[in-house]
């Protein structure tokens, strides 16, 4: 497709891996789904391929994703939230803010958050819809986090991940205990 005004072909192969992994699809399965040969679309993937508009297509379509995302470079985004800026969020029930720090883009599973709590009550959170998994990595201070039948002490530097599709609580321990929360739907 590199005619002059065509899509990079490197462009083109980058973005063709990038989301048959995102897919969670082999390369043979792609193939099959949008009906063209395994060698061919090895051939896109590698950069040595010469594709047509409608095999772009049929790949666009069989990876749920626009035609543009396809044939466009990525455009970096840098994103900035200093401290104390962001959307935050309080809990009514105890001294806990979550600021959201990234939500989830189309077709990622994930919402990032920067949670900061003080001692005394502590957050309990309901299930949330199956499937999803809470990452949690506190940056300072100490805090009790996990399932709420059996949260764990942790401290500056470690990580807990445990299913946030069960009832799970956050409490601290010291004052200003800081953490940083991904929330990842599976």
């Amino acid at each position: 497709m590199d005619r002059n005004t065509g899509a990079p072909l490197a462009v083109i192969a980058a973005s063709l891996q990038r989301e048959r992994k995102r897919a969670g699809l082999s390369l043979a399965e792609v193939a099959r789904r949008a009906g063209i040969a395994k060698s061919t679309l090895s051939q896109l993937e590698s950069g040595t391929g010469n594709p047509s508009v409608e095999t772009l297509w049929a790949l666009s379509v069989t990876l749920d994703v626009p035609f543009a995302r396809l044939v466009e470079p990525p455009t970096p985004r840098v994103q900035v939230i200093r401290a104390g800026e962001g959307p935050a969020v309080a809990s009514e029930q105890s001294d806990y803010i979550a600021t959201l720090l990234a939500s989830c883009p189309p077709n990622a599973r994930r919402d990032l958050y920067l949670i900061t709590a003080q001692p005394g009550t502590p957050r309990e959170s309901d299930p949330h819809m199956p499937g999803v998994v809470e990452h949690v990595v506190i940056s300072s201070g100490r805090a009790v986090v996990g399932p709420a039948t059996d949260p764990i002490e942790l401290g500056p530097g470690d990580y807990i991940a445990y299913p946030g599709d069960l009832a799970h609580v956050f409490k601290a321990l010291e004052s200003d205990t800081v953490a940083v929360m991904i929330s990842e739907h599976v």
